[in-house]
């Protein structure tokens, strides 16, 4: 039996004080795996630092009608800067401890120790999942192939969130 594909609508917010649009080679890179996966991107935007704007930009994508997934890329690290976690975790009704646990195990084939440095997150947000990654497009590539594509396609089995999103 074959399963149909069922596409989903993604927001991607950049978190950086430096980068634009065209600029961005992390966002593009995640907006352009989703379409070639076969969904749809509502949005990329460049969101500045800022554990407010960050909150407030996550609350909007995540309210955009069709949007079930929001991706957000950078500021997860350790510097004073990094605010995404701090900023995303208080609107998580369900924190998911595994996408970070698994972000940093994969991880580790490719920067060693230094995966302590990330802060990768993931959760559902009022039925929504909301996952952030680091701001380099090797992390980018990496979460996005390995856990985000495989995790919002409904044809994934045992079970993916493409297939729970209407019970979350």
């Amino acid at each position: 039996m074959t399963i149909k594909f069922l596409p989903l609508t993604a927001s991607i917010l950049v978190i950086s004080d430096s980068r634009t649009l065209e600029t961005d080679k992390s966002g593009s890179l995640i907006e352009s795996m989703l379409k070639v996966a076969g969904h749809e991107v509502a949005e990329r935007r460049v969101v500045v630092d800022e554990k407010e704007a960050i909150a407030e930009a996550t609350r909007e994508a995540s309210a955009r009608e069709r949007v079930r997934v929001v991706i957000l890329t950078g500021g997860t690290g350790v510097t004073r800067r990094d605010v995404t976690p701090e900023a995303i975790e208080p609107l998580l009704d369900k924190v998911l401890p595994g996408f970070g646990e698994m972000f940093r195990w994969l991880s580790w084939e490719e920067i060693g120790a230094s995966t302590l440095q990330s802060r990768a997150l993931a959760g559902v947000m009022e039925g929504n999942l909301i996952f952030c990654l680091p701001g380099s497009t090797g992390a980018c590539r990496l979460g996005m192939e390995k856990l985000i594509l495989p995790q919002i396609d409904n044809r994934t089995r045992p079970c993916s969130f493409g297939t729970l999103l209407d019970r979350l």
